[in-house]
């Protein structure tokens, strides 16, 4: 249960992440009122999911799926680079996330 609240407030922080392109700096009143509600509930599930998992391994999950999801969307909404290298990089992130998965004792 504590992996897959980690797994939704990641989704969430990509979703604010990308909602603060959209408010256009918080100015824009829906955008910004729908990523400050992202980050409350991003914020409150990290919070449940490190009751069981470790603080370390989850917050570099958190962060590592909200990088890779932000890039991807970045690529996708709004046509930034995917070279190779910039992918290559976000593979490692993948890489070192599944290797803390792997190593967590939860």
């Amino acid at each position: 249960m504590a992996w897959l609240l980690l797994f939704l407030a990641s989704l969430l922080e990509i979703g604010w992440a990308v909602g603060l392109k959209y408010s256009a700096g918080l100015t824009r009143p829906l955008p910004a009122t729908l990523t400050v509600v992202s980050m409350i509930g991003s914020m409150g599930l990290l919070g449940l999911s490190l009751r069981m998992l470790p603080l370390g391994t989850a917050y570099a999950i958190w962060t590592g799926i909200g990088t890779v999801g932000t890039v991807i969307l970045g690529i996708v909404l709004f046509g930034e680079a995917a070279t190779v290298v910039r992918l290559g990089f976000v593979g490692l992130i993948v890489v070192g996330m599944v290797g803390l998965k792997l190593v967590s004792p939860q």
